[in-house]
């Protein structure tokens, strides 16, 4: 199946109504734009499972109830969006770098993730990413999301502020 919804630019967030820091952001075609963040956290269900698929340059083409649900953004807005849409900015380049060099070896790239949502706030995932591939030839990701452990969650936000650091 091909995928024909229009691919748009970075949707903008609305402005929270709760407290909120602003942050000046660039996705991974160049376009800036402004997250609002806040510090709620939203917790990830147990035995849910987040699931969406991309094309090659990282525009969302599926996403399934939960990731709806989690992300806070109607499905209209996520299709044909970059996936960068809930790109959060404790996230370090360096994780996102990663992923793809993995990805575009063909290889399936595991990780956790802090994600944004579209009120500002936020939600830890672990993601699976695979190649889709179909008759020899790569067409897209999919990824699948699965709550992670308190405990590593703890682990990677040390992890990630470190790496923050270290570019800064």
């Amino acid at each position: 199946m091909k995928f024909s919804a229009e691919r748009r630019v970075q949707p903008l967030m609305p402005i929270p109504t709760k407290p909120y820091s602003i942050h000046k952001m660039s996705n991974f075609y160049g376009e800036n734009y402004t997250a609002y963040v806040t510090d709620e956290e939203f917790f990830f269900p147990d035995g849910c499972l987040i699931t969406s698929c991309t094309d090659l340059n990282g525009y969302i083409t599926h996403a399934n109830e939960a990731f709806v649900i989690m992300s806070g953004w109607e499905r209209s807005e996520l299709i044909g969006s970059p996936h960068s849409i809930l790109r959060h900015p404790d996230m370090p380049a360096v994780a996102f770098k990663g992923l793809w060099d993995t990805l575009a070896r063909g290889e399936k790239w595991h990780g956790y993730v802090k994600n944004l949502r579209k009120d500002g706030g936020f939600y830890w995932v672990y993601a699976t990413v695979i190649p889709n591939i179909r008759k020899g030839e790569m067409r897209g990701y999919t990824s699948v999301r699965r709550k992670p452990s308190r405990e590593k969650i703890a682990e990677m936000s040390a992890l990630y502020a470190k790496l923050r650091a270290e570019t800064a």
